[in-house]
C-alpha cells in the first residue's frame, strides 16, 4: 500500500476530488491495477519538519568518473566465467556478486585473511584508485572488492559492513543507473539518499559503524523531481516528488581488510567489542530448566511469528505415517509449533499442544485445536491417545533425564497398542554418504546466505514442550549419550555452550544454534535479544539449545522405558527417527 498526502485550495475542490477519485481503479507503468481510496478531511494540523541530513561521516561524489571510464569498467566484468575459476562470483537472490582480493562470506560476514584470491583487484581499477588517493578522497588504496549488478526490482537487506571485516572507509561507485539508498539510525531515522549514476558513495565513521544501509527491491525509486537525478537527501515535499524508473545498476564497491580488532566508538554493534555470553553445559536438573528456558522456552515465544512463516510444506515420512492411522483415531501432536501436521488427516481427531502461547494463537487462527503446556507434564488422560508424534522436540531439553521423561509422557498417553513417531536432529549431517539438505543448503541455499543464514532449514523444526516438575527424585536411569565407536563428539561439561554455525556439520552434541530474526517479533515489547547482534544485519540473533542425536541414542533413549517396541527405526534427511508402540 502506497499513502499520498493531497492538499487543495478549497473545500470545494477537495470534495470534488474526493467524489471523483475514491474507489477508482487505475492501472500503472506496469500494468498493475491499483485501487484509489480517499479520506476527507476539512482542517489538519500541519507540523513542518527539520529536514534531514547526510548522516554523519557520509559522502557522495557526483561524476566521479568519466563516461568512458565507465563503460570500460562495465565492459570488464567478465560474468559468464565459471565460479571455480580465479575471480569468485554468485548469484544471490537479491543480486549477482563478483569478489576480487578477497571473498566476502555471507556464512560469517566475514573474510578470510589467510585466503586471498589470485590476481587482486583488476588492473583497471589501479588508476582510478591511485586518483582517488592523491585527491583525497579516500585515506588508503583498497585491497578488496565486492562487484554487485542489481536488475530493476533487485535490491540489498539493510545492513552494517561488518567492523571487524574491514577498515573505517568503504567507498562505492555507481554504474549504469542511479538508485536511492536508504540508510537507518538505530534510533529509527531514516535518511534516503540519492546515488546518481557515475558517482562515488564514501562511508566512514558513524555513518560506517552504526548506520545500516540498503536498497529497497522495487522498480521505481521516489525522487526529488527539482533537482533531477543530482545527489542528495529525498525529502517527504509532496509537490516536489516524482518516481524515476530503475535500471540496471553496477556497483564497485571497495573495502581495505582490516588487520587489527576494530575499536570504534560503537562498541553495541561491534563483533570486536561486543562481549558473547554464553551457558555452561547443566550440572544440574535446575540448571538445565533455567537453560531451556532462556534458551529454548524464550526464544520460540519471541521468533514464534518468523518461525512459523518458514514452516510450511509436511515432512513427507510424517504425513504417511498420519495418513495410515485408522480413521477416527485421536491423535496428539507434541510441540505442534503452527500446526504444520494438525491438518494433515481430516480423518483424525487431532489436538496439538506446544510450550509456545505465540505459537498456539498461530494454530487456533487456523482453527486448530491446541492448547499451552509443558511437554513433560501433558493435561491428557493417560492411555486416551491412539497414536503421538513429536517432531523436533526432545532434542531442546537439556540432559538425558530430562529427554528420557519426555519419551515417558509420550507413552503415558498411548492407550495399549498406540503408536508415536519421534523425530530429533543427528549429528551425522552425512549419513551413507549422503548429505542432509541442512549441508546442501551450503550449495543451493545462496540466498539464505545472503539473508545471514536465517535457518529456515528444511528439516521440519518445532516448537518444544519442557516441563517444570522435579527430575532429581526421578528414578529413571541416566542414558548414555555418547555410543561408544559411533560419535566422536564430547560432552560441554564445565564450559560455555558452544555455537553452531549454520549449514554446517555439528562438531559437539550440545550446542547454541543462531536464528536470525526477520520482520516484528509476535509480542509488542520484544525483550532483549539472547546473544550477539550480527554486524552484518541489524535484526536481533536468538540462540536455541540443541542437543543433537548420535546415531543408536533415540533408540537406547526408548528402550529404557520397559513397556514399549520400537517397531522401526530410521534416518530422514539429517533426523535420526523411531516408531515405537505401547506394550
Amino acid at each position: 500500500m502506497v499513502v499520498w498526502e493531497m492538499a487543495y485550495k478549497t473545500a470545494d475542490e477537495s470534495r470534488e476530488a474526493y467524489s471523483t477519485l475514491n474507489g477508482k481503479e487505475i492501472v500503472d507503468d506496469l500494468g498493475q491495477k491499483i485501487i484509489l481510496y480517499l479520506s476527507f478531511v476539512e482542517k489538519a494540523q500541519w507540523k513542518r519538519l527539520d529536514p534531514p541530513v547526510l548522516p554523519p561521516g557520509l559522502t557522495v561524489i557526483e561524476e566521479m568518473i568519466s563516461f568512458d571510464d565507465e563503460k570500460r569498467l562495465l565492459e570488464s566484468i567478465n560474468w559468464t566465467e565459471d565460479t571455480d575459476n580465479e575471480n569468485f562470483q554468485k548469484s544471490l537472490k537479491h543480486r549477482r556478486v563478483k569478489h576480487f582480493g578477497y571473498e566476502f562470506c555471507y556464512e560469517n560476514n566475514n573474510v578470510d585473511r589467510d585466503k586471498p584470491l589470485p590476481g587482486g583487484l583488476p588492473d583497471i581499477c589501479d588508476s582510478i584508485l591511485e586518483k582517488w588517493l592523491k585527491e583525497g578522497y579516500i585515506k588508503y588504496k583498497p585491497d578488496q572488492l565486492t562487484i554487485n549488478q542489481y536488475e530493476p526490482g533487485q535490491g540489498i537487506p539493510p545492513h552494517i559492513d561488518t567492523h571487524s571485516a574491514f577498515e573505517d572507509e568503504i567507498v562505492s561507485l555507481s554504474l549504469g543507473s542511479e538508485v536511492v539508498m536508504d540508510f537507518k539510525h538505530p534510533g529509527g531515522v531514516v535518511v534516503p539518499v540519492m546515488l546518481p549514476r557515475r558517482s562515488l558513495l564514501v562511508m566512514a565513521g558513524e555513518s560506517r559503524y552504526l548506520w545500516t544501509h540498503g536498497i529497497t527491491p522495487r522498480k521505481f525509486d521516489t525522487v526529488q523531481a527539482s533537482v533531477g537525478h543530482k545527489s542528495g537527501i529525498i525529502t517527504s515535499d509532496i509537490g516536489d516528488l516524482t518516481l524515476n524508473k530503475r535500471g540496471i545498476r553496477t556497483s564497485f564497491t571497495f573495502r581495505k581488510v582490516r588487520k587489527m580488532p576494530c575499536n570504534c566508538s560503537y562498541p553495541s554493534v561491534c563483533d570486536s567489542q561486543r562481549k558473547e555470553t554464553r551457558p555452561s553445559f547443566p550440572e544440574t536438573d535446575k540448571e538445565a530448566l533455567q537453560l531451556e528456558q532462556e534458551y529454548v522456552h524464550r526464544v520460540y515465544e519471541e521468533i514464534a511469528g518468523h518461525f512459523s512463516s518458514t514452516r510450511h510444506t509436511p515432512w513427507p515420512h510424517i504425513v504417511k505415517f498420519l495418513k495410515a492411522l485408522p480413521s477416527g483415531s485421536i491423535v496428539a501432536d507434541i510441540g505442534c509449533g503452527n500446526g504444520k501436521y494438525l491438518g494433515v488427516n481430516k480423518d483424525l481427531y487431532m489436538v496439538g499442544c506446544d510450550r509456545s502461547q505465540n505459537l498456539v494463537d498461530i494454530c487456533r487462527e487456523r482453527q486448530f485445536h491446541a492448547l499451552v503446556c509443558d511437554a513433560l507434564a501433558v493435561p491428557v488422560r493417560s492411555g486416551s491417545c491412539d497414536a503421538c508424534i513429536s517432531v523436533a522436540v526432545i532434542h531442546h531439553f537439556a540432559t538425558a533425564e530430562r529427554r528420557v521423561v519426555a519419551l515417558q509422557e509420550l507413552v503415558r498417553l498411548l492407550r495399549s497398542g498406540g503408536k508415536a513417531l519421534i523425530y530429533v536432529w543427528a549429528m551425522e549431517q552425512e549419513y551413507n554418504k549422503q548429505k542432509s539438505k541442512y549441508l546442501r543448503g551450503n550449495r543451493i541455499g545462496q540466498e539464505e546466505k545472503e539473508e545471514i543464514n536465517s535457518d529456515t532449514s528444511l528439516r521440519g523444526l518445532q516448537m518444544t514442550d519442557v516441563g517444570n516438575q522435579d527430575l532429581a527424585s526421578s528414578s529413571v536411569s541416566p542414558v548414555n549419550d555418547f555410543q561408544e565407536g559411533r560419535c566422536n563428539s564430547k560432552k560441554v561439561t564445565n564450559s560455555e555452550l558452544p555455537i553452531h554455525t549454520n549449514r554446517t556439520s555439528f562438531h559437539s552434541q550440545d550446542v547454541l544454534v543462531p536464528w536470525h530474526l526477520k520482520g516484528n517479533p509476535c509480542k509488542d515489547k520484544p525483550v532483549e535479544p539472547i546473544g550477539p547482534v550480527g554486524s552484518h544485519d541489524p535484526s536481533p540473533v536468538f540462540h536455541r539449545y540443541y542437543h543433537v542425536f548420535c546415531e543408536g541414542e533415540l533408540e537406547a533413549a526408548c528402550q529404557t522405558l520397559g513397556n514399549v517396541s520400537i517397531l522401526q527405526s530410521y534416518y530422514d534427511q539429517g533426523n535420526w527417527c523411531v516408531i515405537l508402540q505401547k506394550v
